[in-house]
């Protein structure tokens, strides 16, 4: 009888406790909660916002009665000249995009195959240190580097006093290093994280095997490697598609993108359902492309395998 007495009690607050224990479910939702509604205000509602805007015929804020159309969605067709503007878009993203694969991957290999300790820690910390300064500032200091009698032309001249210029800003390849330099700490950050997981064994064996280097990077660090250029190309090729500050300050005249064309028909214009229907319109050609290639991508991994 006292060992019953002495038991029931130390049960008793564990069964009140199981009875009290929340679901699994209920703490991941309470988890997720914030970020998905932060997502949700900061994101989607004004995506949708904007979409309901590209269907209309005229601002909301004017005086003009509202009727939802699909006019907009024809500029392409009404407006041939758009098309080159988005052509030249997608050229100068492809261009930014392949830089900044080379450069980055072969940055993100020297980091995670060549360096270790404070080496590497400072090393990510430079790559970093971009994003510490004002984009407008960065793109502002390339225009004194690139112009004629600049940086770049002043020490071309002080090795060659007699050779011409080679500043070249107001070009497009002004644009596509300015997109490089803002960018490309992106793809270093993704193909490093990709890389640094790559067991050591595995190349070792490659190299035991008689694989040459070339072998070993095509063949073995490119394909486990693939997933995070796939995520750098992503988060380099969307924005660049959009980005007008690069192109309108080191572009000049030849800066027209759709980045800059969609800014004006917000800010300029003042025609947000236009604007809005080439963003969207631009949006559905990106998801496409990124589909196209997912495609490939995954045929080429299964080749692999």
């Amino acid at each position: 009888m006292p060992a019953d007495a002495i038991i029931r009690p130390a049960a008793s607050p564990s069964g009140a406790a199981a009875g009290h224990r929340l679901p699994s479910w209920f703490a991941t939702a309470a988890l997720l909660m914030p970020t998905y509604g932060w997502l949700l205000i900061a994101v989607f509602l004004p995506l949708c916002t904007m979409l309901v805007f590209s269907f209309m015929n005229a601002t909301p804020m004017g005086r003009a009665p509202i009727v939802f159309t699909l006019k907009h969605y024809k500029a392409f067709i009404t407006q041939p000249y758009l098309v080159g503007i988005a052509w030249d878009s997608l050229v100068i993203g492809f261009w930014t995009t392949f830089l900044c694969a080379v450069l980055g991957f072969f940055a993100a290999l020297a980091l995670a195959r060549a360096t270790i300790g404070r080496a590497r820690e400072t090393l990510l910390i430079l790559i970093l240190l971009p994003f510490w300064t004002n984009g407008l500032v960065r793109v502002f200091s390339w225009t004194m580097v690139l112009r004629e009698g600049g940086f770049l032309d002043t020490l071309w001249h002080a090795l060659l006093p007699e050779a011409g210029s080679i500043g070249f800003l107001y070009t497009r390849p002004a644009i596509v290093l300015g997109l490089v330099h803002g960018y490309l700490p992106y793809m270093i950050l993704t193909c490093y994280i990709a890389l640094v997981t790559i067991d050591d064994a595995i190349i070792e064996a490659a190299q035991s095997l008689g694989a040459r280097w070339w072998t070993i990077l095509t063949r073995v660090l490119v394909p486990l490697a693939l997933p995070g250029l796939t995520t750098g190309a992503i988060l380099t090729f969307v924005p660049v598609i959009g980005s007008f500050m690069e192109p309108r300050i080191l572009g000049g005249r030849v800066g027209v993108t759709m980045g800059t064309v969609i800014e004006d028909q917000f800010t300029q214009a003042f025609n947000w359902p236009l604007g809005a229907a080439l963003s969207f319109t631009m949006l559905a050609v990106i998801l496409a492309i990124f589909a196209t290639f997912s495609g490939v991508l995954r045929r080429n991994a299964g080749g692999v395998a």
